[in-house]
């Protein structure tokens, strides 16, 4: 059959190819036309393109620094299951003598990119951290020695900056809050020491938490990332730097980790005008509100954050917050979770004054709270390294967040043993460092206050029963006598 001079197998023919020529059209409008409501701006056609373009200002790090107490290499390996004989010992100390030298240079490999034409450069703290040389190489083989001009271990952030030259190539910095599950980007760095080494993926996640501190909130992507990647950029395909490339599951393949540039933009500012970061501190431990919790409280939702503790002559305790109060509000905006309101407080001005709303027994409260500088060497210490045993040798701590992740432990409520004494009536007794007080004599344990009241009203000689849960182990009783 035909149809004005056309058989019917060419009408088929003919319809395919037009089909096909449709999907290719509309292919190319999806390449090239922005997604609606973003800003339009030139895209680089490919990943090659992409590379071609940003890789200039994607420097290699090398770094040397001394290890001081190196000693025996073969020492280490020696004694994998704890025992103190070293069959090594002997032999050094006969033929090299006991001086021979114990520091030795350790050198290591990353990856930075330069943010302006003078000559800044982002890395890892981890990179450059306690380095004596830093030399920087650059894609066109110049090398140049660097120097830090600011760390901040809390995020993992350096600024280093390059002694000598101008006018160098640098990356923009793109908007990781626009950035969309399921995005292509691409990194570039020196995994294993491979000099500009470029891969692709998509964004599996954002806001992931892998415990490596208290500022967590990670880009997840299956663009490849290895050791020596550390610093380097996490690109989206308009050419800006969306993310640093930070941490890798060691068990997993295809799951690499980047700090959002939004966190790290302030960072860079701090450190370039003040060689150090300065963040604000309200003085109290936390925990998310759980359904169990909201529940208790006759509260609607879970989100806010629950007060554990007030650390007495810090901002929160002068302001007259107490433990119970649950925040849902900083300065008039919605307190989730806890990391939710750890970051809103890092970022208030010390000195300035921040209005927070709680909720006390249902009822709602404005506090005027004076942020006080974060002092993290002296919060590090406040609960472990601060105080000393009790009558029974064993010293507790809140159960704060950060202390439940640095002992690896799952549970919210209740004091935490940080330390027992050798040979106390607690190690006798069977207390261990890591167990959780729930109850003494039947009373409810929640705080080291409750510990300490309870702990004062047995008289000496006699019996302490502690209702304790142990990770791994379960409820436990033990019987301490005092």
């Amino acid at each position: 059959m035909t149809f004005n001079g056309k058989s019917d197998k060419t009408k088929r023919i003919t319809g395919i190819v037009a089909v096909v020529a449709i999907i290719f059209g509309l292919s190319a409008c999806w390449q090239f036309y922005p997604v609606p409501g973003a800003e339009a701006k030139p895209v680089p056609d490919s990943f090659s393109q992409l590379a071609e373009m940003v890789s200039p200002a994607v420097v290699n790090i090398r770094t040397e620094k001394t290890i001081k107490g190196g000693g025996r290499v073969f020492r280490h390996f020696s004694k994998p299951f704890g025992d103190n004989s070293d069959p090594f010992q002997d032999f050094f100390e006969k033929f090299f003598g006991e001086d021979q030298p114990k520091d030795f240079k350790q050198r290591s490999l990353g990856t930075g990119f330069i943010i302006d034409g003078q000559g800044y450069i982002v890395t890892n703290n981890h990179v450059i951290e306690d380095a004596d040389e830093i030399q920087v190489k650059l894609k066109n083989g110049e090398e140049y020695d660097a120097e830090i001009v600011g760390r901040d271990a809390n995020t993992d952030i350096a600024l280093i900056k390059l002694k000598t030259g101008s006018n160098f190539p640098f990356v923009g910095l793109g908007d990781s809050d626009a950035l969309k599950v399921g995005q292509w980007v691409m990194a570039i760095g020196n995994p294993f020491g491979l000099e500009h080494t470029v891969t692709a993926g998509i964004v599996s996640a954002k806001g992931r938490v892998i415990g490596s501190g208290p500022y967590d909130d990670f880009i997840q992507t299956d663009a490849s990332i290895n050791p020596g990647n550390s610093g380097g950029p996490l690109l989206d395909m308009n050419g800006d730097v969306i993310g640093i490339n930070t941490a890798i599951v060691a068990a997993g393949q295809g799951i690499g980790f980047a700090i959002p540039i939004n966190l790290a933009k302030n960072i860079f500012a701090q450190l370039k005008a003040h060689g150090q970061v300065t963040r604000g501190w309200l003085g109290v431990a936390i925990q998310d509100v759980t359904a169990e919790l909201a529940e208790y409280y006759g509260i609607d939702t879970k989100e806010g954050v629950l007060v554990t503790e007030v650390f007495k002559g810090d901002p929160a305790d002068k302001a007259g917050m107490e433990p119970k109060d649950i925040i849902v509000e900083v300065n008039g905006k919605k307190v989730k979770t806890s990391r939710d309101l750890t970051r809103m407080i890092a970022d208030i001005g010390v000195g300035d004054v921040a209005e927070v709303k709680a909720l006390r027994k249902g009822t709602e409260k404005i506090f005027k709270v004076s942020i006080a500088k974060r002092e993290d060497e002296k919060l590090a210490t406040r609960d472990i390294k601060s105080g000393k045993e009790d009558e029974l040798g064993i010293r507790v701590s809140a159960l704060t967040s950060e202390i439940a992740r640095q002992f690896n432990v799952a549970e919210s409520e209740g004091v935490i043993v940080t330390g027992v004494e050798s040979d106390s009536n607690g190690e006798k007794a069977g207390i261990q460092t890591g167990d959780i007080i729930k109850e003494i004599n039947h009373k409810p344990v929640k705080t080291v206050e409750d510990y300490t009241d309870a702990i004062g009203a047995v008289k000496k000689g006699e019996s302490v029963q502690m209702f304790i849960r142990r990770m791994n182990s379960g409820f436990l009783v033990v019987k301490v006598t005092k």
